[in-house]
């Protein structure tokens, strides 16, 4: 289809259209056509897109952004390329880009500005706004605290409904994405929520007391960023109060923000497969880039020289046989994608809290039946295949063996390895993968030669 005869919608939400149509404009160096072409796009497209650019495309959009849009595009980017955009940002332009910003927004860009833009920015604004953002600050990034937003409309449960009513219409807005208003006692210790349903609906003369719901629990604010994500999809809730130990109403959780949570969870597991952070500038420059690549493939390549030396245990039998040498990736690779199979379901396991002591030996025994069925299967497959091959049964009996204890070793691997790591607080997505792979190499290798040793020399 030619570009030009797409439907609006699809010019207006096909990323890799519109990527094409900036491109075209990028080459043409009209500024005007560019600001014409950003401002009809969301601030989420716009960092989609930049993201997409390489840096000096990048400085071309982003002179042609107005300030009180560059904050909403900031928080949507990847840390590195926020940065690098901040870097060349005047600092009058960026304190004006963060005063349009909700306080949740406001508090994830200050994390990312250097100093002394930082100070500035912060000395920009009043010093009860700033108290405020300070002990926002103060939470870690990956708690309830640290995704909450400050900005809340709170009610007292002595109220009517018909003055909280006029209570909103003197205040002339409310927060972004507000869908209940949070009841609070004196000392602002959460008692409910108001529906703002229940609010429209209901006898203006009605009281709040016996209007709200009482039975909603505020977040603790320690609680981790993945349960409270899972807790927005088991209650299926579009927002959240976020409390003290006491009590005490600190702010809101939104369903925008856990949105971004499940896409962080999402590339970090991802990125961390291969060895990459997921705040990583896809075109960042050639030797930082080799630089944080080099750690991974060494620690890979000390995988290979181990799987290397085990082959080289058995160099005697590879000389008098040549054809195990042709056998022997089959089995490793036979092993390799039943751990991952096995390794990848229980990693999504552990993300959504669905494995614990109670339950473990069950998966355990599980993936071991699974791994002892499908080695049976496919060792029948295989020493047939390999028999026939090389005209010998004994080389296909010896390589249906092979792969039954390499795919019971792989399903023991892949089950126990990412268990193994979590208890020592070491993430499975980032090691498990290469662990699994030495294993199954390891494992492969050793059962195929050894058995061809004992029974075929």
């Amino acid at each position: 289809m030619d570009p030009s005869s797409a439907p609006f919608t699809e010019k207006k939400y096909n990323n890799e259209l519109l990527l094409k149509q900036l491109t075209v404009l990028l080459k043409s160096d009209s500024l005007y056509q560019i600001r014409r072409f950003i401002h009809d796009l969301y601030p989420a497209q716009t960092a989609h897109l930049i993201e997409s650019l390489h840096p000096e495309d990048r400085k071309k959009i982003w002179v042609v952004i107005p300030p009180d849009v560059m904050g909403e595009i900031l928080v949507q980017l990847h840390v590195e390329v926020a940065r690098g955009l901040i870097e060349i940002t005047a600092p009058k332009d960026l304190i004006k880009a963060v005063e349009s910003l909700e306080s949740d927004d406001f508090v994830d860009l200050l994390h990312v500005i250097p100093e002394p833009l930082y100070s500035e920015v912060m000395a920009s604004i009043d010093v009860q706004e700033r108290n405020r953002l300070a002990s926002a600050l103060s939470y870690d990034d990956d708690t309830a605290g640290g995704l909450m937003s400050l900005d809340v409309l709170t009610i007292q449960a002595t109220q009517s409904l018909d003055d909280v009513l006029q209570d909103l219409r003197k205040r002339g807005s409310m927060p972004k994405a507000t869908d209940n208003l949070f009841v609070v006692d004196q000392l602002d210790i959460f008692q409910g929520i108001l529906p703002l349903s229940v609010l429209l609906t209901r006898d203006p003369l009605a009281m709040v007391s016996a209007s709200m719901d009482s039975g909603i629990d505020g977040i603790p604010y320690q609680m981790s960023a993945e349960e409270v994500a899972l807790l927005f999809e088991h209650r299926d809730i579009l927002s959240a109060p976020v409390v003290a130990e006491n009590g005490r109403l600190l702010g809101r959780i939104t369903v925008d923000d856990i949105v971004d949570v499940i896409r962080d969870q999402a590339d970090h597991s991802f990125m961390s497969m291969a060895g990459l952070d997921e705040e990583q500038d896809m075109f960042s420059p050639v030797m930082i880039s080799a630089k944080r690549r080099a750690v991974w493939l060494g620690i890979n390549l000390l995988t290979a020289f181990m799987a290397s030396w085990v082959i080289d245990l058995f160099e005697a039998t590879l000389e008098q046989i040549v054809a195990l040498a042709v056998l022997m990736p089959i089995v490793a690779s036979m092993g390799g994608i039943a751990g991952s199979q096995t390794l990848t379901l229980v990693i999504r396991g552990l993300a959504l809290r669905q494995i614990s002591g109670i339950n473990a030996i069950q998966l355990f025994k599980k993936e071991l039946s699974v791994g002892i069925v499908n080695g049976v299967l496919w060792s029948l497959v295989v020493a047939s295949i390999g028999g026939i091959w090389f005209h010998s049964a004994g080389i296909g009996l010896i390589l249906g063996g092979a792969i039954i204890i390499n795919l019971i070793c792989a399903a023991f691997a892949g089950a126990s390895i990412p268990l193994i790591l979590q208890k020592m607080n070491i993430d499975p997505a980032l090691a498990g993968g290469v662990l699994l792979t030495t294993v199954t190499d390891v494992v492969g290798f050793m059962a195929f030669l050894g058995l061809a040793t004992l029974f075929l020399i």
